[in-house]
């Protein structure tokens, strides 16, 4: 390897030109395999905005790959590892084409329900019970972003947090978000403890989320379009809530369905 060469605002490890070398087929891979970003603890990031919102949550940047044909901003980077790449390379490990000429490697967080801290005392919450569309789980933590929810917690998960289509579809509010994940059992236990009321988002046995008070600790609670929410969680919220339907369908997206309730909650606390 050259020594590093400093272009710009950038100190430059190396300039890569080949799709045949190994950081890039490394990125590929953790682009495409969710093994791969498990067993290397990374994942990758593209675009200014999502790189920047990212480094602001303090996320750890271990390889920056930059193409100075597209990108001319100055962004700090003091750990990782800086590669500069040819616009051909770009083009062809770029999802976007209008990402501005930027990529990263990071490593993910750890996402732990223990580690989730609540500056109120009412803290909102939304769950999301085994979302599989990564679009889906994008919308819902959009949502939760323009609401300035708590946190997020996905219970059950059955698709990889730091999948790429999840970070593009989140348009980055995967990194503003406050996030854990675990399994249905504990995320009660935890609810529980922390005296959160559990509002189930189901058809059986409920009421209308209009009756409901949601000016105390909230966790609204959302299962998939197909199957709905698992008994255990209809049998241990506080209380099962539907949003009644007008025509002659009994359900919405599920990002719709947690955008009413959450902003219903958001309705209520502004006019308190």
């Amino acid at each position: 390897m050259k020594a590093p060469a400093k272009t710009g605002a950038f100190l430059f490890m190396q300039h890569i030109e080949s799709l045949q070398n190994q950081k890039i087929k490394t990125l590929v891979q953790l682009q495409k395999k969710s093994k791969t970003r498990q067993e290397l603890n990374c994942f990758v990031i593209e675009g200014k905005r999502e790189i920047e919102l990212a480094k602001n949550a303090n996320y750890n940047f271990k390889q920056v790959f930059i193409c100075e044909n597209i990108f001319d901003q100055e962004i700090d980077f003091p750990k990782a590892e800086i590669f500069s790449i040819s616009e051909k390379i770009y083009q062809k490990i770029a999802y976007r084409g209008s990402t501005e000429g930027i990529i990263a490697v990071v490593e993910p967080k750890s996402n732990q329900l223990d580690q989730l801290k609540f500056e109120h005392q009412n803290p909102l919450i939304l769950v999301a019970e085994a979302p599989e569309k990564p679009g889906n789980i994008g919308a819902l933590l959009r949502t939760a972003d323009a609401a300035n929810c708590d946190a997020v917690i996905i219970a059950n998960p059955t698709t990889d947090l730091y999948n790429p289509n999840i970070i593009r579809s989140s348009v980055g509010t995967l990194f503003t978000n406050q996030i854990a994940v675990g399994q249905t059992s504990e995320i009660i236990e935890f609810l529980n403890k922390n005296e959160i009321s559990i509002y189930s988002a189901t058809l059986q046995n409920s009421n209308s989320y209009l009756k409901a008070d949601y000016n105390k600790a909230t966790a609204f609670v959302v299962g998939t379009e197909a199957e709905g929410l698992t008994q255990e969680w209809r049998n241990k919220s506080t209380q099962n809530i539907i949003i009644p339907m007008q025509g002659q369908i009994d359900s919405m997206n599920v990002s719709v369905s947690a955008a009413i309730l959450i902003f219903e909650a958001v309705r209520q606390r502004q006019i308190k």
